[in-house]
């Protein structure tokens, strides 16, 4: 019946065995059970759980990596649905100002067929209310272009309704009259500029 040791036991009697010991090495390996095949079943079981370990550390990183690109994606939703519903907001607020802006221009032609009559009442009355409408626009971020004859013409920021032989030679190319005013709405023209420009 072979005796089971445990490795430190067996690195001790096999160092106590001396010359004069009548068992051969290869009888004491046969009682102990050791011999080469048990080394190389235990350095491919470390070999196995090596591999497994660097297995399970190359999964960890691509785990860990598709979880912070999903992170970051995510951070990037977030941004971009934020920054879409500023600009939502800003469009809707645009088109409703963008409704108003010829209402203002009626009560500018208004004004200017009041100052005709006489009633100073009456021109103090819709002033009130024209400026009261202004000021509200304005605080929305409404600004009017500021747009003047014989400014030069820009196809980029005016909007030319017909060209006439210039009164001069200095106003071939330029603005010669303003019919409707332009307005910008925080960086945004969104009603440009109707102008006459000589030729």
């Amino acid at each position: 019946m072979a005796v089971l040791l445990l490795p430190s036991e067996k690195i001790e009697r096999k160092a106590s065995m001396g010359k004069n010991d009548k068992m051969k090495e290869t009888e004491y390996e046969e009682e102990v059970g050791f011999d080469e095949t048990d080394i190389n079943e235990q350095e491919a079981a470390q070999e196995k759980v090596t591999d497994a370990l660097s297995e399970l550390e190359e999964e960890f990183q691509r785990e860990k990596d598709r979880y912070l690109r999903l992170f970051a994606e995510f951070e990037n939703f977030k941004k971009r649905t934020a920054r879409e519903r500023v600009d939502m907001f800003k469009t809707a607020g645009a088109d409703v100002i963008g409704s108003l802006l010829p209402v203002l221009d009626d009560f500018e032609r208004a004004l200017k067929e009041i100052e005709k009559s006489e009633d100073d009442s009456l021109l103090k009355g819709v002033e009130l209310i024209h400026n009261k409408l202004r000021e509200t626009l304005k605080s929305k971020g409404l600004h009017l272009m500021d747009v003047k004859p014989g400014d030069a013409f820009d196809a980029d920021s005016h909007e030319a309704i017909t060209q006439i032989p210039a009164p001069e030679d200095k106003l071939k190319g330029k603005i010669i009259d303003v019919v409707e005013k332009g307005y910008t709405l925080g960086d945004k023209i969104i009603r440009y500029p109707k102008v006459v420009i000589g030729q």
